[in-house]
């Protein structure tokens, strides 16, 4: 440890600092100085004018400066433990960065006990957030020796968790220090408590008839969920999550801020379902991945904004903030709630691309460790209320976009084809778009080149 002696220091008066043999000089002092001297090294310091460095000639000369000697080794040991304590025994587990926009979250729950054994990067708790759920794990291998938080409670980055133990040892030699603690403060207690009730035997008898009143309204709380009650009672209040809370806020925010509009197409799916039908089994021996419905959407998407820019704008204040870049936002519904992953420049990947991207972000959303720069972002959204079984729906615009597509389920419905009555399989296709910047005439233009290109996939290898 560092030895720290203070001194007064007239006004106007200089301080030294003596490392090894050089002396400097350094700006006047007028309130105190601090001698730092390491665990040995340091000869005897005499009237704080006698310092002997080790490994150089001595100083001896009375003066009323106070010299400092610093040894920079242990204080480099001190700081790379910033998170040990004295003994070294025990490591503090902490909440990480999560994400320049997250500023707090919510401790969701713990995944592991006190006592419990865990590795370096095992996760210990879950962290809550508007975006995204986000592992605390253990900066060790070690013991968890205790909680020093709860369940519910809002944390930032740095915030302690959990305390760790190094070694079993330092957990089990903390159970019998305590047990034999207790056993003393359980021996001198009684007659403590002995002594309190011949001295004030009506004190005690106060309280008891006082307790009882405040203590009568809890009955009535587990009454409130005994079966017995009327239908009405039969209620459950469940704070919402904090994911839930954002998408509420930012989907009511959306529909404040936005003229928003919605314009429907029908398309008939026969061409890309025998597209996919063909060569299913060639594109997974190649690519290793299933060939979708998905991606055929996305590159017609992606076809539709290049061919109508305004779908792909926005609007900031005064100003209209064209995009030279698409950026495919996917709508996925979560146990947690909705996310939406982003395909980043989707202009510029073919359809095994677009299927290995969305398989990577759809199953980093469902377990929970999807990042928050993999959803932010995002020139237009496109959502598939089909796999649910949806026949129609008008989406909500997803914020800073100005246009969301939706698909449908694929229903088989009588269509006329050539003059005659046949079986198509058909998709009802839904375009929401913000009136304030988008016109109806951009809107069904765009919604018709999806239309063309999903019936007639050929049109993207010429370009027409």
């Amino acid at each position: 440890m560092l030895g720290v002696i203070r001194r007064r220091v007239v006004s106007g008066a200089s301080s030294a600092s003596i490392l090894g043999q050089s002396l400097h000089s350094i700006r006047p002092i007028a309130s105190s100085e601090i001698l730092l001297q390491p665990r040995g090294g340091l000869g005897r310091v005499r009237n704080l004018s006698h310092l002997i460095f080790a490994g150089s000639s001595p100083c001896i000369k009375k003066t009323r400066n106070v010299g400092v000697v610093i040894q920079l080794e242990p204080i480099r040991q001190m700081w790379s433990r910033p998170f040990s304590s004295e003994t070294g025994d025990f490591i503090d587990a902490v909440v990480p960065h999560m994400g320049e926009s997250i500023t707090d979250g919510t401790l969701a729950k713990f995944l592991k006990n006190p006592g419990d054994r865990v590795e370096v990067d095992e996760p210990i708790a879950q962290i809550e957030t508007d975006k995204v759920t986000i592992d605390v794990a253990s900066p060790q291998s070690g013991v968890i020796q205790k909680f020093v938080a709860n369940e519910g409670d809002t944390v930032e980055p740095g915030t302690k968790i959990a305390v760790i133990s190094k070694s079993v040892d330092g957990v089990d030699h903390v159970g019998p220090s305590e047990k034999t603690s207790d056993r003393a403060a359980a021996q001198s207690s009684p007659p403590v408590e002995n002594i309190d009730k011949k001295k004030e035997p009506k004190v005690e008898t106060t309280p008891v008839t006082e307790k009882p009143k405040p203590h009568s309204p809890p009955p009535s709380k587990p009454s409130a969920r005994e079966p017995q009650l009327s239908p009405k009672e039969r209620e459950r209040r469940i704070p919402m999550t904090r994911l839930r809370k954002r998408v509420a806020t930012r989907l009511k925010d959306s529909q404040n801020t936005f003229a928003m509009l919605t314009t429907f197409n029908e398309v008939d799916m026969t061409n890309l379902m025998k597209l996919r039908s063909d060569y299913k089994d060639a594109f997974v021996e190649k690519h290793g991945v299933k060939l979708g419905l998905m991606s055929g959407f996305i590159k017609a998407a992606v076809s539709g904004l290049q061919n109508q820019p305004i779908i792909n704008a926005v609007i900031d204040g005064d100003d209209i903030i064209y995009r030279d870049y698409i950026d495919i936002s996917i709508a996925v519904g979560t146990p947690k709630g909705l996310v939406v992953p982003v395909i980043r420049n989707a202009d510029k990947m073919n359809f095994a691309e677009i299927e290995k991207e969305m398989n990577t972000l759809a199953k980093k959303a469902n377990n929970g460790s999807i990042s928050i720069d993999e959803m932010a972002g995002g020139s237009f959204t496109i959502s598939n209320g089909g796999v649910y079984g949806s026949l129609i729906s008008t989406p909500i615009i997803n914020p800073p976009q100005s246009a969301i597509l939706g698909m449908h389920s694929i229903v088989t419905r009588p269509m006329v084809v050539g003059g005659d009555i046949v079986p198509r399989p058909m998709m009802y296709i839904a375009l929401t778009y913000d009136h304030r910047l988008i016109d109806g005439r951009e809107a069904v233009f765009f919604l018709r080149r999806i239309k063309d290109v999903v019936e007639d996939p050929r049109r993207l290898l010429l370009d027409i």
